[in-house]
């Protein structure tokens, strides 16, 4: 356990010194960059010549940025950069219902480069100006008419200071003879609105369409439904982000956001409100009779109060078997008036009143359990039933819940093409933002799929490739996180080393039992060679037993001989039965001997 704990203190150690030595580098970095300048006239270039080479980070790969070209026929393409606004019409109108000093639209659009741009030479338009009114259009090479083709809206957006509140979706601006570009307005007939927009916390992605009634030729907004997907990120990591609406013959459409769906469906199904009217629609002048009875319950006109139902019995009782607890302080009041507390010397009683102390919780009933007079505890009243109703049963006249009747919707119609829309001969911007320095870029309006990739691929396709090009590897990240936080090299120290080092010690830190190896190197005796000798010395220690109690009779029978040899009465015939049983008592004991070599009979060892 201490093992353990002085790793970890090593551990820690090691990621102060880690911090301590980043500070100290670049505190002698600093200290460098003044001694440099210095001695500025002594040559830096000397000094940029003796740097190791391997201290220079690899070469970021470049990509060369050309303007993208479109593929096949366009009504729209724009990638501005050309560097300027030529075809762009900007707007000179007036918002109504606004005060003169915010309803013109005058806020300022310019192409520029893009911030921190990684493909020099590509240009954008950017809304320069917050807080304003912005307004630019320009012309299609051609009306767009609705027939049998599909429509393709692409564009990018790079939200390059976040977005607190506004928009930067484009408005397709319907063909009519009265369209006046330079009077572009938030009131200017639109055929189709699509885009991003937010608000707050509401991130939205629009797509909007004006269909018109062909009853009563009146315009009416359709909104398509919210998308599943979170579009948070769009409007956050400050990246460009491609928007494609794709609206196709079939009424189907599809919204896709970096070349990914995140929203589809169909115009007659999954636009609110819908394009076509209900055929029945409740009568306005239908009323509901007096005697309709909507009551599915009704309380049992049949039940009778109970007589020993006590309505007023009371929900609480005094509990009868409390009893006051000892030491309780019946007169001290709970609260006294602080004896330190002085008048203020400001205080007129003629304007304030009497002067009296704060009250402040008295000390000696701190104590005890309690003070003032005692009262019972209140609890529950087991005979309270409270206020007697009839139980409640089906109510047999019971005819529903009333609703108007159906009658044909005199404004019905039915549109099966609502893809058929209004043609627009514009494109235009008319934005609102709190926010500044929103970068559009590479409009393309077209009827090919594959004309609008080309055109995605040489544009956003190449920023995005530039992109992933600079941004660094996630070792690079963490290094770079460190660079800014020398804490996080503590982290890493802890995140990474210490589970290594308790892996290495929970599975090291056992008993090691020794090799035959090591036995062989050393000669000591592996714990079964033990065990077989000792089991050996006692076999032998018996054996030895053995032999003593032979040589023992032995010497026994040679005294007797001797003694019978002396006496001369030793006969010959009892020589010879000694002489059998000694024969015969060897080969037993020898037998015995044998058995108790045998493991069967050994006796178990002590450990």
């Amino acid at each position: 356990m201490e093992l353990k704990w002085l790793l970890y203190m090593t551990l820690l150690a090691l990621g102060t010194l880690a911090v301590q030595a980043h500070d100290m580098d670049d505190e002698s970095d600093g200290d460098d960059v003044v001694d440099i300048e210095d001695d500025l006239d002594d040559g830096i270039e000397d000094v940029e010549e003796s740097k190791p080479e391997t201290s220079t980070p690899p070469p970021i790969p470049k990509v060369t940025y050309r303007a993208p070209v479109p593929t096949g026929e366009v009504y729209f393409a724009e990638s501005f950069d050309k560097g300027t606004l030529d075809g762009w019409i900007l707007s000179r109108a007036k918002k109504d219902d606004t005060d003169d000093e915010i309803a013109k639209y005058d806020g300022k659009w310019e192409v520029q480069d893009m911030k921190d741009t990684k493909l020099p030479g590509d240009k954008g338009l950017v809304l320069v100006t917050r807080a304003k009114h912005h307004a630019i259009s320009a012309k299609l090479s051609k009306p767009f008419v609705f027939d049998t083709k599909p429509l393709i809206v692409q564009y990018e957006v790079n939200f390059q200071n976040g977005i607190e509140c506004g928009g930067a979706y484009v408005k397709l601006l319907s063909k009519a003879p009265e369209l006046n570009l330079d009077q572009f307005h938030d009131k200017t007939p639109y055929t189709i609105m699509f885009g991003p927009d937010k608000c707050g916390e509401d991130y939205k992605l629009h797509f909007i369409f004006r269909h018109k009634n062909p009853k009563t030729g009146k315009y009416e907004e359709k909104h398509a439904k919210r998308p599943d997907a979170d579009l948070k990120t769009y409007f956050t990591d400050k990246k460009t982000h491609l928007y494609t609406l794709v609206l196709n013959p079939d009424n189907s459409f599809e919204i896709l956001v970096d070349q990914t769906v995140v929203n589809s469906g169909n115009l007659l199904n999954d636009m609110s409100p819908p394009v076509n009217p209900p055929r029945e629609i409740e009568d306005p002048n239908d009323q509901k009779p007096e005697d309709w009875d909507e009551r599915p319950k009704i309380p049992d006109p049949d039940a009778v109060k109970p007589d020993d139902w006590d309505e007023d019995a009371p929900a609480k009782i005094a509990d009868e078997n409390a009893v006051k607890p000892e030491g309780w302080l019946d007169d001290e009041p709970e609260y006294v008036a602080d004896p330190d507390a002085e008048k203020p010397e400001d205080w007129d009683e003629d304007m304030d009143g009497e002067w009296e102390a704060p009250q402040i919780a008295n000390p000696k009933c701190e104590a005890a359990p309690g003070c003032g007079t005692w009262q019972r505890p209140m609890i529950d009243n087991p005979n309270y039933k409270g206020k007697w109703k009839p139980p409640m049963i089906d109510n047999v006249n019971y005819q529903g819940i009333w609703k108007p009747r159906k009658i044909p919707n005199p404004d019905f119609f039915e549109d099966l093409e609502p893809f058929k829309m209004t043609p627009f001969s514009a494109v235009g911007l008319e934005l609102w933002s709190m926010t500044s320095d929103i970068f559009f870029d590479n409009f393309i309006i077209c009827t090919e799929r594959a004309v609008a990739d080309d055109w995605a691929n040489d544009g956003w396709g190449l920023k995005k490739a530039a992109d992933g090009a600079a941004e660094p590897g996630v070792v690079g990240q963490m290094m770079a996180a460190a660079e800014e936080r020398p804490w996080l090299w503590v982290v890493y120290i802890l995140t990474v080393a210490l589970p290594v080092f308790l892996v290495v010690l929970f599975c090291c830190s056992g008993k090691k039992q020794p090799s035959a190896a090591e036995y062989k190197k050393t000669d000591a005796p592996q714990p079964d060679v033990v065990d077989e000798e000792k089991e050996e010395e006692k076999d032998e220690e018996k054996d030895k037993g053995d032999k003593e109690e032979e040589e023992e009779e032995g010497e026994a029978s040679e005294e007797k001989l001797g003694s019978d040899a002396d006496l001369g009465s030793a006969s010959q015939e009892e020589e010879e039965e000694d002489e059998e049983e000694d024969e015969d008592r060897k080969p037993a004991s020898e037998e015995e001997e044998t058995v108790n070599r045998s493991p069967r009979n050994r006796k178990p060892r002590k450990d």
